[in-house]
This record gives C-alpha cells, structure tokens and sequence, in this order.
C-alpha cells in the first residue's frame, strides 16, 4: 500500500475518481472539481498540474495546481487561479504531506517564487507548519449562510433596511429569468467591472466555463421592463449556490436591479434544493464587503497560505494596492470597446 503522487494530465482516466474523491471530502469545494484544469488551459493558457495522492488504487488526496506568469504581475502557482478556494484536500496526515511536499517541488521546477492555497478550511492541526506556510488573512473575507427552502423565512432572514431595497426592485416590476446566456452576462460584466477599473475577462471564458459545467451552473439575468439590467453567472455544488460573476448596467442602480438579482437568485437556489448561499470573497473595506454584510452574513477571514522561494515575499496582486491606483483611475476612463479588446490580456497574469 505505498502512497504514490500522479497527476490527472497523466492519468485523464481518473478524472471521475478525482471529483468522486472532493465530493465525498468535507472539505471539497466547486473549485476542486477536475473539469478547472481544463478550463484554466483553454481560457488562459495556464500549465496545470492537477495532483493526487493514490494508495492501493484509490485517491486518498488531491491538489490541483496552474502556474500563472505575468509581465505585470510577476509568476506564482497557484491552487487554484480565478478561484476563491482551492488547496489540498486529503483523507490522512501521509497524502497531505506528499501533496504538500510535490507541490513544492513543482515551485522549485518551475522557478516560481510563491505557491499560493486558498484553504477555505484549515487542515487538522499539525498538518501544515505556520512557520513554513505563512497567511495573509487580512484581506479577504468571505461569506456563508444557510438558507430554507421557504421564501418567507429566507426574506425575513435580511436585515429590515437590506430587505426594502429587494422590495423596491420587486415593487418597481423587475424580472428575473434563469438560463445560458452568457453574451448578455458579459456584456454587462464588462460595464461594471470597467466602471470599476477593472480589467474584463473575454466572453470565451464564460462560455467554456458554460461547457464545462453544464447544469451545475446558470445565469441569471434581471429585466427591467425588456432591458437587462443585471446579470450573474452562478455555480452549484452539493447543495450550495455560488454567485460567483456578476454586475450591473449604469441603470441598475436606480431600479434596485442589484438587490433584487441576489435575491432572485437565493430564490431559485432555495427551489433548486441549495440550503447554503455562498456571497463569495470581498475585499475587506470594499463596497462589496459592506453589500455583503447589509444582507445579514457575517465574514469569515481566508486564510491563505504561502510557500516562499528564499527572499520572496507574498504577492499582493489587488486593487487595494496603491501602486495600482494610477492603472485603476485611468482604466475606468477607457472606452469600453477597447476595455473589451486589452483587458482578457491583462487579467489572464491577475490569477
């Protein structure tokens, strides 16, 4: 029974026992499944190394990997780019040490001068050194709450102010509708993170992520009148529901459109079977930390963890940074064609 380390590029055949292994994990997430190396290739153009721990023939542990290298942002491998959480995930001390130890050598292979986890949980204790795996904790936050499978009990359960703003986009007579259409999502994406000075991922992106996960994901789009006016792509794991990209025209704000989009979506989720909504990450001090927080859910810090090269320090790629400031006031002036063209090309090194 000796534990071996492979990964899933070299063994495709093991993507079904790789994703039965993270289903069956406490800890599993959305952003472990399997199907992200293939997306993480095709959108971005990003090496992956999707490991697991096998002992006996069966997955006893799981780390997937992509290496990310930026002209802006420098180079990091990280578990996982362009998601929230990730990290290792392991039935025993043995194959969460070994996953540990590939992935560090990996980070020596490669050159890098940082591997990243975003844990979502923390591994049992004595499973990880501190000293070894340092944390930025200070900076994101995220955001998990039960939820009923009453309509009633979900909207008494915002708080009263947060709960008259969704009354106001209901009473103003927004609808909301659930299917694929991610041209009209992106196209709405790309408004609102250029208003916020951010660079757009490319409409390609939503539609492999589309292929990728089928049912397991969904857009939903708010209407006002016959004019979209917000739109989130939403991912579903167990019986949770991730709103993970969304955002909202200029005209969004005056009809509630945002409020009312979150809640059209806890709705369905909560028809669909999901007894868990999850906000997703925010940034401490963001207007999206305070959104999040009017709705009645509580932060919990993330914990990431590094694995330094000798003299690297933790990346701070966010646009809380000030040596970003100047890049963000000048990207919220650019035409949004031309956003729409540069951006998929910065954000790609972002992870």
């Amino acid at each position: 029974m000796t534990l071996q380390i492979r990964s899933l590029e070299e063994r495709p055949d093991a993507h079904a026992a790789w994703d039965s292994f993270v289903a069956g994990h406490p800890s599993g997430t959305f952003f472990h499944r399997a199907a992200w190396a293939g997306v993480l290739s095709a959108a971005f153009g990003h090496r992956t190394s999707f490991l697991f721990a096998e002992r006996d023939g069966a997955i006893t542990g799981i780390l997937p990997l992509a290496a990310v290298h930026s002209l802006l942002f420098g180079k990091s491998l990280i578990s996982l780019p362009f998601c929230v959480y990730g990290g290792p995930l392991a039935a025993d001390a043995e194959s969460f040490a070994a996953l540990l130890a590939a992935g560090e050598a990996a980070m020596q292979q490669a050159a890098m001068p940082a591997l990243e986890l975003r844990l979502l949980d923390q591994p049992p204790a004595g499973w990880l050194d501190p000293a070894l795996w340092p944390a930025k904790s200070d900076l994101y936050v995220t955001f998990r709450k039960p939820i009923t499978a009453s309509d009633d009990e979900n909207m008494k359960a915002i708080p009263r102010k947060q709960r008259a703003m969704v009354r106001k986009g209901i009473d103003h007579g927004l609808v909301g509708s659930a299917g694929r259409d991610v041209d009209t999502l992106h196209r709405i994406y790309a408004e609102s993170v250029r208003n916020l000075g951010t660079p757009v991922f490319s409409r390609r992106y939503f539609r492999i992520l589309e292929q990728a996960f089928g049912q397991d994901m969904d857009v939903v789009i708010i209407r006002d009148k016959d004019t979209p006016v917000t739109a989130v792509l939403n991912f579903y794991w167990r019986d949770e529901v991730l709103p993970y990209y969304g955002g909202g025209t200029s005209a969004a704000r005056a009809c509630y459109g945002n409020d009312f989009m979150y809640w059209d979506v806890m709705r369905r989720a909560a028809a669909r079977g999901c007894r868990l909504f999850d906000y997703g990450r925010s940034k401490v001090g963001t207007g999206a930390f305070s959104f999040k927080k009017n709705w009645g859910f509580t932060p919990t810090p993330l914990d990431y963890r590094f694995r330094l090269a000798p003299g690297a320090s933790i990346p701070d790629h966010n646009p809380l940074n000030p040596k970003y400031r100047l890049f963000i006031a000048a990207w919220k002036k650019l035409p949004l064609p031309i956003a729409n063209i540069v951006g998929p090309r910065i954000v790609r090194g972002v992870g």
